[in-house]
């Protein structure tokens, strides 16, 4: 995180036609989507919006739309607004429409992923409670569940009507269930179930995994997919397990073989058929990942960065993160409204009651994480050249079937038609040092580069007879008002060889003031990455917190394996034997300034309280625990810490990065500028 000034103009000043295109025709064809006519590429980012407090929408969704987000995802979790059978809550933040609104005033299209199951880590993957005492067959034709899910469909369609995409609202499309393995059947019976309410949108989707045992007719859902650099699902409590490492290799293969193992078993490498007909979008590419009990992964921003070039290089037109925006679960009257082992579904994981950070771009608190600013560059790419590199089919001149760590050669991908092209090159892939490469020749479109040598690390896209350009060893960025943004790849001398014949050797940047050559302007990564950044200044903040130990931990608990076979986090009972803190911040942090409360700490893990009230969790994994401090009321200054010893060999994985020292400690308590 960190503190930005104002840079140049509004990125989405090429955007606002979004705004302009609601209620225009939107088709799909096999490569892209089209808006009135025209192709684009958008950037999907998932924000729960029961999982953000109304107030702080508006600014929420400004921030995702600064980070290059073009269209919103958003779970409707059933007992987020049913909890108690017959009580729908469209109060506060689980106000849909509200949100709905908001996002219309930002000119944000919308896709609602409707459920009745969503997963998303939240209780029983979204369904009530008291569902499950109907004797009715979960995400079937069971009459009882349609019977209950129509109700809840029905109730949602009263928070929409007005506001889809016909309307000239946001509402875009909708996805039905998620993750679905069975008939197509079912999700075909929820889909006419939604026309017969009156959901009347531009296009429908599903998860494109696991594979259905029956297809849905052709045309009527588009199938989505995804990738994670990690999973918290896995049993395993080893470094590098699963195969996620396939995320980080171009492939012409659409789905991924690691998402959601702990339900969904081995998945096979396969697409149903007939799929490929469809454009190549995902919905759930990794922008982060949450911590269960057993297993934290630590994610970094190449992560996500690599997954998602990658994707595009393999073809993708849409790219889809999730999560794009973390959040914290709202209360529940009943019970917590986090996955748990012991609930009645999806009892697969412990998850923390309070905390959905996920790592993502933007945090829990709408704290921007690095990986927010890497990204951006890549988004902007993909609305000022989306029309162009849509149609481009994606060819695969390296080996596309690699084992974990496979360092042999570069990882690379072409992108072309009609005579241009990108070349797409992945020299990354998580927790693996592949190595640099030397004397790479990559060619495209009949255009041969230079020899190369491809640093340790590497990622990038160089074009190839785009705009007057011959081909480059830079990236490009962005095209505004007749100029070209390029931005410089970290250890490779940029070339530039431009169609009229003239070469420019060895540029170096010179920011976004002066250009390179007529209107070619040459960029660091970092002032790339804030290219047409509007942020507000913050003012020193100057205040800070004291934090006080006021009694040791107790008897430490025995870890016990949960029926899902993995550790079960601590008992509220187990909470009465933490050690405990008091923390003192000044009433100014709450009341005249937005800030962040940084606990460093180590432990197994710690929550935070405010009158014996839970406000705050976190399963420690090597990041500082936050807690938003303008969600107190004014007069709270004074917070309960707990956090509860890590155990010698507790049975959780722990990433490199946390400290596995036995025990706990407060390593830093401090107040720091949420941006």
């Amino acid at each position: 995180m960190r503190t930005l000034l104002a840079v140049g103009l509004s990125l989405w000043m090429g955007v606002a036609a979004w705004a302009a295109d609601f209620g225009k025709p939107v088709t799909w064809d096999r490569h892209s989507l089209l808006i009135d006519g025209k192709r684009v590429c958008p950037v999907m980012g998932e924000v729960h919006y029961s999982r953000i407090p109304a107030d702080e929408w508006q600014r929420e969704v400004k921030k995702m739309k600064e980070g290059g987000v073009t269209i919103v995802a958003t779970y409707v979790f059933w007992n987020h607004v049913e909890e108690e059978e017959g009580i729908f809550r469209w109060d506060g933040q689980r106000s849909l429409r509200q949100f709905l609104e908001v996002c219309q005033q930002e000119q944000m299209p919308v896709v609602l992923r409707l459920g009745p199951f969503c997963h998303g880590e939240v209780r029983n993957g979204g369904l009530p409670d008291w569902l499950f005492q109907k004797g009715c067959k979960m995400r079937s034709q069971d009459k009882t569940f349609l019977s209950y899910t129509e109700r809840l469909y029905r109730q949602i369609f009263t928070q929409v009507q007005g506001l889809q995409w016909k309307d000239g609202g946001p509402v875009i499309a909708a996805q039905f269930d998620n993750e679905y393995r069975g008939s197509g059947d079912y999700l075909m019976a929820l889909k006419k179930m939604a026309l017969r309410i009156g959901f009347d949108l531009p296009f429908y989707t599903r998860t494109g995994w696991p594979a259905l045992t029956k297809p849905v007719p052709f045309g009527e859902m588009l199938p989505l997919y995804g990738d994670y650099a990690d999973g918290f699902w896995d049993k395993d409590t080893k470094e590098g397990v699963g195969n996620y490492y396939k995320a980080f290799n171009f492939k012409g293969f659409r789905s991924s073989t690691a998402i959601g193992t702990d339900l969904l078993g081995k998945q096979e490498a396969k697409v149903d058929k007939g799929d490929e007909d469809y454009p190549y979008f995902t919905c759930e590419l990794g922008g982060g990942m949450v911590a269960a009990y057993h297993r934290r992964p630590f994610i970094y921003p190449e992560d996500a960065y690599s997954m998602a070039l990658v994707k595009l290089g393999s073809g993708s037109n849409l790219l889809g993160y999730y999560m794009y925006h973390g959040g914290t679960n709202p209360e529940g009257k009943l019970n917590t409204l986090n996955e748990v082992q012991t609930s009645p579904g999806t009892a697969n994981n412990d998850l923390p009651v309070c905390t959905y950070d996920f790592q993502a771009p933007l945090g829990e608190f709408g704290q921007p994480y690095p990986s927010y600013y890497r990204l951006r560059p890549l988004h902007l790419f993909m609305q000022d050249y989306g029309e162009l590199l849509a149609p481009m089919e994606a060819t695969f001149p390296a080996n596309q079937d690699l084992k974990r760590g496979e360092d042999t050669g570069l990882r690379w991908a072409v992108r072309s038609a009609n005579g241009q092209g990108f070349i797409f090159i992945n020299n990354y892939e998580r927790l693996h040092a592949l190595t640099a490469k030397k004397n790479i020749l990559l060619k495209a479109c009949d255009i041969q580069l230079p020899k190369l040598t491809v640093p340790a690390g590497c990622m990038a896209i160089f074009p190839v007879n785009i705009d007057g350009i011959k081909y480059a060893t830079a990236q490009l960025v962005a095209k505004r008002d007749g100029k070209i943004y390029m931005m410089q790849v970290q250890g490779i001398p940029t070339t530039i060889a431009l169609q009229n014949g003239k070469t420019l050797k060895n540029v170096k940047p010179k920011g976004t003031d002066t250009p390179i050559y007529n209107n070619i302007y040459l960029l660091t990564q970092q002032d790339a990455q804030l290219l047409f950044f509007t942020a507000i200044p913050h003012e020193d903040i100057g205040l800070g917190a004291t934090c006080t130990k006021i009694k040791e931990a107790g008897t430490l608990r025995t870890i016990k394996k949960g029926r899902a076979k993995v550790a079960e986090a601590p008992s509220e009972s187990d909470w009465q034997q933490a050690a405990v803190y008091k923390i003192t911040v000044p009433k100014e942090a709450i009341t005249k300034f937005k800030r962040l409360l940084s606990i460093a700490y180590r432990g197994d893990c710690a929550r935070l309280y405010l009158n014996g009230h839970l406000i705050a969790d976190n399963f420690y994994y090597g990041r500082p625990f936050y807690y938003g401090l303008w969600r107190l009321p004014e007069d709270a200054t004074e917070l309960e810490l707990r956090i509860l010893p890590l155990q010698p060999d507790a049975p959780i994985y722990l990433p490199r990065e946390a400290d596995k020292t036995a025990g706990e400690a407060v390593v830093k308590v401090e107040i720091i500028n949420r941006d």
